[in-house]
């Protein structure tokens, strides 16, 4: 079974060189999945696909069974996931076409099922560190290898969407640090960590946030940027998915240790 889970988001709807053996429909306690797992094989690696908005796309953030998504990839035994994500920029360095590797997050959301313990087992996981380190020094060492610029570290601040953010609202995330803003990671990441599986994102600066520049917002640019930078994301998975260790040296794994009331 696969040990490595991708979710992938908005124009990353596939990995080049992945060949997909089976397509394995889930029902979950919590629901269904956004679609069909995408099993399958990349230069003897076993893994696990997921488009996060369905294909064609057709699930809004706001409305993604996140809990679903991450409990499937528990179920096929999958350890680690990597989210590949689209975000909008904005510190000034945050430029389009910058692949970010994000070490914190801001959850602006609200109302999402954001938890697997919500009946009578209370469950408070610790989530200092949002992001599996080891997972994040395997990307750090894929990019060096392939030459691909990764911005090592920012904070990505997420909200409900579906509209995008006011120019107000980008000001004020400035000023609590945010360096990207998008509508997605969260609670991917707490839920992976709940399931005690390691959790990595890739973040893909696909245009300026709102008011950056005078220049209006559109999905259309969303979905040009990503495909530019389509083979990077897959060469960056492709090197990284050879070097995962086989073991965990994380805390990700003890995730649920102390964490029950």
């Amino acid at each position: 079974m696969p040990k490595i889970g991708v979710v992938g988001g908005s124009g990353i709807y596939d990995i080049s060189g992945l060949t997909i053996t089976e397509h394995k429909k889930m029902t979950t306690p919590f629901g269904d999945p956004s679609d069909t797992y995408r099993l399958g094989e990349i230069s003897g690696v076993k893994v696990a696909f997921l488009p996060r908005h369905g294909l064609p796309h057709c699930i809004p953030p706001h409305q993604i069974n996140y809990r679903a998504n991450i409990w499937g990839f528990k179920e096929l035994g999958v350890e680690r996931i990597i989210s590949v994500n689209a975000v909008g920029g904005i510190s000034p360095e945050m430029k389009p076409g910058t692949i970010v590797i994000p070490d914190q997050v801001i959850d602006m959301t609200k109302g999402r099922k954001s938890t697997f313990f919500d009946g009578d087992d209370v469950v408070h996981i610790d989530f200092t560190e949002p992001y599996c380190d080891q997972l994040r020094e395997s990307l750090f060492k894929a990019g060096k290898k392939s030459e691909i610029a990764l911005m090592k570290s920012g904070t990505y601040v997420c909200v409900d969407g579906p509209r995008l953010e006011t120019k107000a609202e980008i000001i004020f995330f400035k000023s609590i640090g945010a360096n990207v803003v998008g509508m997605t990671v969260m609670p991917e990441a707490s839920l992976s960590r709940e399931g005690e599986l390691c959790f990595a994102c890739v973040a893909v600066v696909t245009n300026y946030a709102a008011g950056i520049t005078e220049k209006r917002l559109t999905t259309t640019e969303v979905i040009e940027m990503m495909k530019r930078v389509s083979g990077h994301v897959s060469g960056l998975l492709k090197e990284t998915f050879h070097l995962i260790s086989d073991k965990r040296g994380c805390a990700c794994k003890d995730a649920l240790r102390e964490a029950r009331m």
